[in-house]
This record gives structure tokens, sequence and C-alpha cells, in this order.
């Protein structure tokens, strides 16, 4: 069995008082894909956050190759390689593609890779090589992604979290999208992937996980849980 990259473990997390994730438990195998999918509301994108440390859980466990990172802030996180691609991509507008790319190799285990890793991004996505000197703000919804999605790169993640990455694109640009992510862990990548489409999303996935109000409903292989009965009435809109 391949080991696991990320661990989480009885995961309570929110706002103030607002408990979202209850007991949360569940692993990301090295080089693999895992899928969190759920209804809208179910704490997709609350657990993304508490795993990139932008929330502080109020129990449980979040660890990195066995080590643990619940204490961690953000930046720390990243320095251990756990890289956050958010909802709505949140790039820099007003910076050119390039240096909204070279901002991603801050980390300093990712700076002396900059050049490499530029060269990967740009063989990722030819699109971001032609508008290396646009600004952000000039990209179409699709390109900010793959700004948003090569930034992510270019910090050399351990394991590479994806918040909801085809939200609002273009249906062409979403196939891209999911084309390019077994690509990533082809290449060693761990990828955790919150995301709306479930037919491609668990047809890409190693292993997959449900979330309904906060807790954790089921888990499987990808191929599992697209074959589940209850998932496919509850989210796949068939029996």
């Amino acid at each position: 069995m391949t080991a696991p990259a990320l661990t989480v473990e009885s995961l309570d997390a929110g706002y103030g008082e607002v408990a979202v994730l209850r007991g949360v438990t569940l692993t990301a195998a090295a080089g693999q894909i895992t899928a969190i999918i759920g209804a809208n509301g179910a704490g997709k994108t609350t657990l993304m956050r508490a795993l990139a440390g932008l929330i502080a859980p109020t129990a449980g466990q979040i660890s990195v190759d066995g080590q643990p990172v619940t204490a961690d802030p953000p930046h720390r996180r990243v320095a251990k390689g756990v890289v956050l691609v958010p909802e709505g991509r949140l790039i820099f507008p007003d910076l050119s593609v390039r240096e909204n790319l070279m901002l991603g190799a801050i980390p300093a285990h990712a700076r002396p890779l900059r050049e490499a890793s530029l060269a990967e991004v740009c063989a990722l996505f030819p699109r971001l090589e032609e508008r290396m000197e646009q600004a952000g703000s000039t990209l179409s919804g699709g390109e900010q992604q793959m700004l948003a999605l090569g930034r992510g790169l270019m910090a050399r993640p351990r394991v590479l979290l994806l918040d909801e990455p085809t939200l609002g694109l273009a249906p062409a640009i979403a196939r891209m999208i999911f084309q390019i992510i077994p690509q990533l862990r082809d290449m060693g990548l761990t990828v955790v992937i919150a995301e709306q489409d479930l037919h491609r999303t668990l047809r890409i996935a190693d292993r997959a996980y449900v979330l309904e109000n906060g807790r954790v409903a089921a888990e499987g292989t990808g191929a599992e849980i697209a074959n589940d009965p209850a998932v496919r009435r509850a989210y796949l809109g068939h029996d």
C-alpha cells in the first residue's frame, strides 16, 4: 500500500462558534489523486482551508509525511510542501503573468529551481508562455485558472490542494484542466481535489471521500464511489 503523504485525523473546524467539520478522518496517498466531493455547504472548502492552515482546527490532527503540521501557519505548511490553489483563483491582477508565477517560487526550497519550474509550467500551459508579460487582469477566466495552477506548481509542492479548479470555466477549459491533473500525478505529485464536476473528478480519482454536513459519509476508490447507489442518487442524478 502506498504511504500517505497527508493524514487527517478526527478534524473539527469552523468559523467562530459555527462548527463546519466534525470528526473528519482521511488519508491522501503519495503520488495519487484524492477527491473530496459533496453538496454545496458540505464543508469542502473549509476542509481545504484547514489543510492549508488558513483556519485553525478546534480538534484533531493534520500530518504531512507522518509529521504533525496542525499548529503550523500557512507559510510553514508551504515550506513543507502543502500548497493550496484556492477557489476563485486569487491571482494578483496588476502583476504580470511572469511576476505572478515567480511569487509562487518564494519558498526556500523552490527558489533555486525557479527557471526549471517555469519551463515545466510553460510546457503544461503554453498559453501562459504567450502571455508572460501581460497583466493578470487581462487574462480570460480560463487563463487565470492556468496561472493560479502554475503559481502553485512554482512552489514545488509535495501535496497540491485544488479547491474547485474548474468552477465557472468554459467546458473546453474545464476539460483541459481535467486532462492536466492526471499529468501532475504522473509527475509524482499528491493531489487533493475538491470539485463540483463529480463525474470527471471520480473518473480521475484514485480515492474519494464524500462529505455530508461536515462528516465523511462514504469513502472508497473513485470507481467505487461513482458506482455507489446512494452516491449516484444523491450526487450523480441517477440510480
